[in-house]
């Protein structure tokens, strides 16, 4: 798994000439834009948030959950030819490609102190809650990328279709708007959604906001459930991978 999750930061960075700084410019570039087109044009409420701050929250979780879908969803395709010449774990592959992408997750975190620099925005004791909506952000990503990583062995649609579901994917989660523009009776199921509860609790822990437990709670039990079903599934079709990869 160390040499796998390894292998995979190398590979994303190779002959790049920025290097890990595309970690920093992707969500940045999508914060502009979507900061241009939803809080200037569309003129989008950000609940008094300024809306650059607002959106690079969101998108900061956002990215880590997009990105570990889609290679953990392709990683059992991309190594079928270790898969059916040696035996290990299989659970490695999606694990490692979800490890791999912690570390632009964690470069993308300087952006986020230096616009609270900028917006002189001081975080409080909601930070705590912090390492809990991370947790739920990986169970989310991983349930999720067992789920598709094994079907995508047997169903190569998987892959094609992936693109378009992440794109869907993201105007369903509050990126671009925040939760309570969601008429209330559709919030209890809209809630039930894990990255609501991610993306609403990274905005009220550094921005110093009540920590908005009624959309995370949901989430949590629904990551949780994804998890659990996803690793069952797994290693129920783990056993015709190297026959079909």
């Amino acid at each position: 798994m160390y040499f796998l999750t390894l292998r995979g930061i190398k590979a994303r960075y190779a002959q790049s000439v920025l290097g890990v700084a595309w970690a920093i410019i992707q969500p940045l570039f999508t914060t502009l834009v979507f900061t241009v087109v939803f809080g200037n044009l569309a003129k989008i409420d950000s609940d008094g948030i300024p809306y650059v701050l607002f959106s690079y929250l969101a998108l900061w979780p956002w990215n880590y959950f997009s990105g570990t879908l889609t290679e953990s969803a392709n990683s059992l395709i991309q190594n079928a030819n270790m898969i059916t010449k040696v035996y290990f774990p299989r659970m490695v592959l999606p694990l490692s490609s979800i490890l791999s992408k912690l570390l632009d997750f964690l470069i993308a975190f300087i952006v986020v102190v230096g616009m609270m620099i900028y917006y002189q925005i001081m975080p409080g004791w909601g930070l705590l809650v912090l390492p809990l909506l991370i947790i739920q952000l990986l169970m989310c990503s991983l349930g999720m990328g067992m789920i598709l990583s094994a079907m995508a062995v047997k169903y190569r649609d998987v892959k094609h279709a992936l693109t378009f579901v992440v794109q869907l994917l993201l105007y369903a989660a509050p990126v671009v708007y925040s939760t309570t523009a969601v008429p209330e009776q559709y919030q209890k199921f809209y809630v039930l959604n894990p990255m609501v509860g991610v993306i609403e609790g990274f905005r009220a822990a550094f921005l110093d906001r009540p920590i908005p437990w009624e959309w995370i709670w949901p989430g949590t039990i629904v990551a949780l459930i994804l998890f659990v079903f996803g690793m069952m599934y797994f290693r129920r079709m783990e056993r015709i991978f190297a026959d079909v990869a």
